[in-house]
């Protein structure tokens, strides 16, 4: 007779016959289709004392014993398959988690932009000339910082991993605030290449690090939401670093320093406190809360702890694959880096973004030729972003409503056509300064569908460890594609970069086709698969489950995301 693991009363496991956990007394399930993601879809017959609890593979008593979590993983005591919950505990458990665990990793998110993107601001203060520094130095130090990104994002990753993100990433903030906080010292190219490549090694991997972190308390479609919030946030730490430069490059002459180095410094010691208290409010899972600075209680009690741990598991049973403390083993990790249905989404990631990255880079720049001053040219970047926040929330939100991932992901593409060929037909040496502003800024503004596309690459992975290793691969190739965007735009080719428009209404379009054909990748792979599993009997999809050694999404029950 075919066992498999329950939990009584207080969580302890312990042996059932299939008799006791057949299909007849499994507990009452909630319906699918009542689920209603967003405020706003729920309707007036909405019932917030309906079960929540949606069917899974833990409801079927032969199946479920094939997904049981692994005894070492870290939430295994409060994982019990017949737990049921009603959408009002479960919705009251989502806000909490906003509050504890998301509104602080968005507040260190902002940090990180805080010292990541400064440089910008730093370029209306004469910071080019002050250190004898060309575009083209500039554009070299763009590519150093990218460059060593993208090299610290696996490692990074991997040590997270190991160590635990509660871990690493506090002392990843505190080690790169000190590195930030040196750029006061800055004296020519030598220095200011070496601290870009300093800061860009100890924040490789923060970003996939944090969305590990956060795949232990959200479902896939929430993720994808909240990680649009968490891009959201690097937009305000735009606008307040925006806003903080305006008023922080006025101190020039303070003790005979230049304003942008006391821009450095003290925005990295903002990071620095953030990066303290995140040791203190960081929790290394939902049922791990308890501390001295949390409460001995810890944030969750046992009920809401295994509301969080179920209802994640149900959607995902991959997630207790790997407890939070287990490294990734040089075997595993070649095997991650040779996951094929993967690789779309890394090619997506290495150049959606470049049509529109040089014009962000430079707008700066080109605010202060075009004789607007700094503090006038500081305030001018600050449009663009309300824009971009916008439509980025409004692209997220129509991308989980719809179920529809590639052609939301594509919108940003089409969105940005006109304005680059607007800037291909345009002379914009003769034509006002206050038009070309109005262009850039629509162009910048446009829907980005980076928080879809790092939730998308998670949903596909289907494991921890594939999770972990696929975070940074597809980090990665976002910041190799930030090099190729960062030297388009080069010397010999100002003020008009007409061959750099080109080169970018070019890629545009391949991007249009490189979504297309990832549509069609993923659609034939899940009807592949449908064809497989539907030719097998009920009994040879058990005997499937009990003796596959495929994993992730190898697996013939698995189906990809697109």
């Amino acid at each position: 007779m075919a066992t498999v693991l329950v939990q009584d009363a207080v969580g302890d496991k312990k042996p059932a016959s299939a008799s006791t956990t057949s299909l007849d007394s499994i507990p009452p399930l909630g319906v699918l289709k009542e689920e209603k993601r967003f405020w706003f879809q729920r309707t007036k017959g909405f019932d917030p004392n309906a079960i929540a609890t949606l069917p899974s593979v833990f409801d079927d008593p032969l199946a479920a014993e094939k997904y049981q979590p692994r005894e070492d993983w870290e939430n295994s005591h409060r994982f019990d398959p017949r737990a049921r919950w009603t959408w009002a505990e479960e919705y009251a458990v989502v806000r909490k988690c906003d509050w504890r665990i998301m509104i602080w990793a968005c507040i260190m998110f902002m940090a990180l932009e805080l010292d990541r993107a400064n440089i910008s601001q730093a370029l209306t203060d004469n910071f080019l000339d002050d250190l004898h520094l060309t575009t083209n130095d500039y554009n070299l130090g763009n590519t150093v910082f990218k460059l060593s990104f993208l090299c610290a994002e696996l490692p990074s990753q991997l040590v997270s991993k190991w160590m635990g993100p509660d871990r690493w990433i506090p002392m990843q903030m505190v080690l790169w605030s000190v590195v930030a906080a040196a750029q006061f010292w800055l004296s020519g190219r030598s220095s200011f290449l070496v601290t870009r490549a300093l800061l860009a090694i100890l924040q490789g991997g923060f970003i996939p690090d944090v969305i590990l972190y956060l795949s232990y308390f959200y479902k896939h479609h929430e993720l994808t939401l909240r990680l649009a919030f968490f891009w959201t946030m690097m937009s305000v730490a735009d606008i307040l670093s925006a806003l903080l430069a305006a008023g922080l490059l006025q101190m020039r002459g303070v003790l005979g320093y230049s304003g942008w180095r006391w821009l450095f410094l003290l925005e990295a010691l903002v990071t620095a406190v953030v990066g303290i208290f995140s040791f203190l409010l960081m929790p290394p899972g939902p049922c791990q809360t308890a501390s001295w600075f949390r409460g001995k209680k810890g944030w969750f009690t046992e009920r809401e702890e295994t509301i969080i741990v179920n209802r994640v598991l149900r959607e995902d049973p991959s997630k207790s694959e790997m407890h939070n403390r287990q490294p990734i083993t040089p075997r595993l990790l070649w095997k991650c880096l040779q996951d094929y249905d993967l690789w779309p989404l890394y090619i997506l990631g290495l150049s959606f973004q470049i049509p529109m990255t040089p014009e962000g880079q430079y707008l700066t720049l080109s605010l202060r030729q075009m004789n607007f001053s700094t503090f006038t040219s500081n305030l001018l970047t600050i449009p663009y972003t309300v824009i971009h926040i916008i439509t980025m929330l409004a692209l997220s939100y129509a991308a989980e409503i719809f179920g529809e991932l590639t052609l939301m992901s594509m919108v940003g593409q089409i969105w940005a056509l006109p304005f680059l060929i607007y800037l291909n037909v345009v002379d914009m040496t003769t034509t006002s300064r206050w038009v070309i502003w109005t262009v850039t800024t629509l162009l910048l503004g446009y829907p980005n569908p980076h928080p879809i596309q790092v939730a998308w690459n998670s949903r596909n992975s289907n494991t921890v460890r594939s999770r972990t290793v696929s975070a940074a691969c597809y980090n990665m190739f976002c910041q190799a594609g930030g090099i190729v965007a960062s030297n388009i735009y080069r010397a010999d080719d100002a003020p008009r970069y007409r061959r750099g428009n080109r080169q970018l209404l070019g890629i545009l379009g391949m991007n249009i086709v490189l979504y297309g054909l990832t549509k069609a990748y993923y659609v034939l792979r899940n009807r592949y698969r449908d064809r497989r599993w539907r030719a097998l009997t009920p009994a040879q999809r058990l005997a499937y489950l009990d003796t596959t050694t495929d994993e992730g999404n190898k697996r013939l029950d698995f189906r990809f995301e697109h």
